[in-house]
């Protein structure tokens, strides 16, 4: 058996015979690292696979789609991110940074599945009177959970095929190695052997899998983007410091959409989903008459969510005047902030202007252009939004308003909230008809809003 050392990407991936500054193939920095790999045959090049999927040759037309049965976890938004539920061999990436819920999480979607299922759960990071501890703290007791502190993958595919599980939960790859490579765990090499090797073992078997992965400080997958492509779903957890409310957002779904977004907040109980987005962020926005505050009803998926857009216009003691954001996408607030001043005559250019999304949500609805016009307008004028007026339209850069998506499911959600006025862009008959208790002002320019804030 041969070996030899190349030195490979941590972030893309990329193996050189020889050590460099910079990755040729990503552009990165000092992330050449010294790895010590076998040595393969031109015949074990060509067969090595991730995977051992193999099928005849039949005709797209003669194929039949076997419907995938869904099997649901009990928590309603982990479920709704899935597109329904689980489906059998489907392994899952569940990422976000140390100490945001991930471990939590996952011995939440265990108890539920090991109701009716027999669930695995090997922790490469934490003893097994650590595990049991949290699982106290959240009450979770069920006796179809095993759990095995092992971090050699060979070990692990061996208390797999004993246990024989329907569910396994590995946290994380990070601290996963196999032993016959010399490199350490959560190297580029490791992370992506080692997945292979689940890979490879779960799929035939038809085993649902959970894979925990750390992120870089950048917000990104620590380990290969082909880890990426070897799962199924990728899940991350985001969050803003210091609050309780976590967002687990889709990056790659092969069972569902991509589009969906999951509410969590922390608990003395763990983690628990929050179904009622809209009357959440109601209660926690504390809503009143304020400068510079205006709401909208933005689209995360399939579901409207009351945003609340923060707005603060200052004199600049800059050559230059500042413009931040949060939230929100800062080249498109750059081209509302010219649309102000071209078509409102509002004098911005001796003004520091920051935009934030309260709650630590990034958005890029459409629907938040009406709203971040409105906020600025406020804030400029020093006149004070009422708290029960709406904005839901898109704002072009010539100035005119542009009714967004499913006006009719923001529209009956805005009602619902106990909003009195709507502005948006002028409305189908169809999209009015069941409103009862909310007066709609259809404007088609910006300065139209200008003059109703004076």
């Amino acid at each position: 058996m041969k070996f030899k050392t190349v030195f490979v990407c941590q972030k893309c991936g990329y193996e050189s015979p020889k050590w460099a500054g910079k990755c040729p193939e990503c552009g990165e920095w000092n992330t050449l690292a010294e790895e010590v790999k076998q040595q393969e045959s031109k015949k074990e090049k060509r067969t090595r696979s991730f995977t051992d999927f193999s099928s005849e040759i039949i005709k797209l037309s003669d194929s039949r789609a076997v419907k995938e049965t869904r099997i649901p976890t009990g928590i309603g938004e982990f479920d709704r991110l899935l597109g329904g539920g689980l489906v059998k061999g489907q392994i899952t990436l569940l990422a976000g940074a140390p100490g945001i819920g991930k471990s939590t999480l996952m011995l939440q979607v265990a108890d539920a599945l090991a109701k009716n299922l027999k669930v695995l759960y090997i922790s490469g990071e934490e003893s097994i009177s650590q595990i049991s501890g949290r699982a106290q703290r959240l009450g979770v007791n069920n006796p179809n959970i095993f759990l095995h502190c092992e971090t050699n993958i060979q070990n692990i595919i061996e208390s797999v095929e004993n246990v024989s599980p329907d569910v396994l939960v590995l946290d994380s790859i990070q601290t996963v190695y196999h032993p016959e490579f010399t490199s350490s765990a959560g190297t580029v090499g490791q992370v992506r052997e080692c997945a292979a090797e689940l890979v490879r073992l779960c799929k035939p078997k038809g085993i649902i899998t959970f894979v925990l992965g750390h992120v870089t400080k950048d917000g990104e997958l620590a380990g290969p983007k082909i880890l990426e492509h070897m799962v199924d779903s990728v899940l991350y957890f985001d969050t803003e410091k210091d609050n309780v409310l976590r967002l687990l957002r889709p990056h790659k779904n092969r069972f569902g959409s991509t589009a969906e977004i999951g509410l969590f907040k922390m608990t003395g109980h763990g983690l628990e989903g929050v179904e009622n987005a809209g009357e959440y962020f109601a209660q926690t926005s504390a809503r009143s008459a304020l400068k510079g505050r205006a709401y909208t009803l933005a689209l995360e998926g399939s579901r409207p969510l009351l945003t609340e857009v923060q707005a603060l216009a200052s004199p600049t003691h800059y050559p230059y005047p500042r413009r931040v954001t949060t939230g929100v996408d800062l080249n498109r607030c750059l081209m509302l902030f010219a649309a102000l001043e071209k078509h409102v005559g509002l004098s911005l250019d001796n003004k520091d202007i920051y935009v934030s999304i309260a709650g630590g949500v990034k958005l890029k609805d459409p629907a938040l252009d009406l709203a971040v016009c409105a906020a600025v307008i406020s804030s400029v004028k020093d006149v004070a939004i009422p708290h029960e007026w709406v904005f839901l339209a898109e704002v072009g850069i010539l100035g005119q308003i542009a009714k967004v998506p499913l006006m009719e499911r923001r529209l009956e959600e805005a009602q619902r909230l106990g909003f009195k006025t709507a502005f948006t862009a002028p409305l189908s008959k169809q999209e009015k008809q069941h409103l009862s208790g909310l007066t709609l002002q259809e404007i088609t320019e910006i300065n139209e809003l200008a003059l109703k804030l004076r």
